[in-house]
């Protein structure tokens, strides 16, 4: 006996929107990406509970439903080679971490909403960070480039420019690094097929920034700027 799903072509355990196949999923995640970037935009949060709220809904809720439905997954992950690949990105950011956190820059900049260092008003604070790294890394790394790492390992250049717009109100040294970051990231995600590198990588550099930022400079910040002082933005 025939299926219906068997008589257009559908196997029958396709989601119900699996139409959203190849160069169809391809198109959709893309036009939505565009208009997830528009919509964030354009919008302006004040509380860390309404960036929560935006950057779930934007870059979390609506790519991962729009993944389920189409039988796409975003990245989410996690295997042996996910793993090694998140120790050996985190490894390598995390020296980028310490150094800016004595940035006068980045100093004045974070943490980004008030919070104390005291355990624990902090670690509901680096919860709260966490799911905001992990919103952000399902967009620009799980629907941008994961998700469509069909079209080759180009995906990995799809984001940075989007990446970079939403850092524009960044510290300098950040706004410069935003876009690189975004292809190492993305390189790094697209090799393992997962985003779990990216999310450990900034969701927990997120967390010691931070931290860092909150106490004294590990390294005398004079000294840091006087070495980075070729770089053509101010410090």
């Amino acid at each position: 006996m025939t299926t219906d799903a068997e008589r257009v072509g559908w196997p029958e355990s396709a989601p119900l929107v699996d139409v959203l196949d190849g160069r169809r999923w391809i198109a959709t995640s893309l036009i939505v990406g565009a208009i997830l970037t528009v919509g964030w935009n354009v919008t302006t949060t004040g509380s860390i509970e309404e960036r929560l709220l935006r950057d779930g809904l934007l870059f979390l809720v609506i790519p991962g439903v729009l993944g389920l439905l189409a039988g796409e997954h975003l990245g989410w992950r996690i295997d042996r080679l996910a793993i090694r690949n998140t120790v050996l990105l985190s490894l390598f950011v995390a020296p980028f971490y310490l150094v800016g956190s004595t940035l006068p820059t980045v100093r004045e900049h974070y943490p980004m909403w008030p919070v104390v260092p005291e355990l624990g008003a902090f670690v509901p604070h680096a919860v709260q960070l966490l799911v905001l790294a992990l919103a952000a890394e399902t967009y620009y790394r799980g629907l941008l480039c994961v998700g469509v790492r069909e079209i080759g390992f180009k995906c990995v250049f799809i984001s940075p420019v989007a990446y970079a717009i939403a850092h524009v109100h960044s510290p300098p040294i950040e706004l410069l690094l935003s876009a690189p970051a975004d292809v190492l990231f993305g390189a790094v995600d697209y090799h393992a097929n997962s985003i779990l590198p990216s999310f450990v990588a900034h969701g927990f550099g997120l967390v010691l920034l931070d931290w860092l930022v909150l106490h004294d400079p590990i390294v005398e910040p004079e000294r840091v700027v006087r070495h980075l002082d070729w770089l053509p933005v101010p410090l």
